[in-house]
């Protein structure tokens, strides 16, 4: 593999850190995605519980205590209850928009990256055969050997190029899904506690 990374020539290095990047932010989004970090259940029952039995500002205090996403969505409806509707909807859209905003953080990362390293493979490939050119210029019509150097560096770079570009998006997609269906999941709460607090 090493073998392989020295004939692609310098455009590996800026690919190895495509490569690199690409999977940290993939694996960081994985973890700060996790459905029981976003939605946690517990809370939402405990909430709704709360709030079946009139206890609005135990409600209140239980969302302050968490950092997810469903706790921000329900302090903006409950903090702004008796204010009437819209004011509230608006809140919860505001604060929606911003948690929305917070989920889909660094996926742009992935998705640059993709295409980048796909640019980068193409770069390398321009590289290897101008080097090979100028084998053929220097020497005529050369041996084998003499223009293998060069085409080997393009062939290696765009596929290193694609073997990065092609999981990265990948991942990107997965995430957009996973963060398309988290949104959702967060719109239906937020409908739930305004009829709630409608009929309140």
């Amino acid at each position: 593999m090493y073998e392989y990374f020295v004939k692609g020539g310098v455009v590996m290095y800026p690919i190895l850190i495509c490569s690199i990047v690409s999977l940290a932010v993939f694996l960081e989004r994985l973890w700060a995605l996790r459905r029981s970090k976003v939605i946690p259940e517990e809370l939402l029952f405990e909430v709704f519980d709360l709030l079946n039995k009139g206890k609005v500002q135990e409600a209140q205090r239980l969302c302050r205590t968490s950092e997810s996403s469903l706790a921000q969505i329900l302090y903006a409806g409950l903090s702004n209850l008796g204010k009437g509707r819209l004011t509230v909807r608006e809140k919860i859209e505001e604060v929606g928009r911003r948690e929305v905003s917070f989920l889909e953080r660094y996926l742009n990362v992935i998705s640059t990256i993709a295409s980048i390293a796909t640019l980068l493979g193409l770069l390398g490939t321009v590289t290897g055969m101008i080097k090979t050119f100028k084998v053929l210029a220097a020497k005529g019509i050369a041996e084998p050997g003499d223009v293998a150097g060069g085409i080997s560096e393009a062939l290696i770079t765009t596929a290193a190029g694609l073997i990065v570009a092609i999981p990265s998006l990948v991942m990107y997609n997965y995430l957009r899904s996973k963060v398309r269906s988290l949104t959702l999941e967060l719109e239906e709460v937020a409908l739930k506690l305004l009829d709630f607090l409608g009929k309140d």
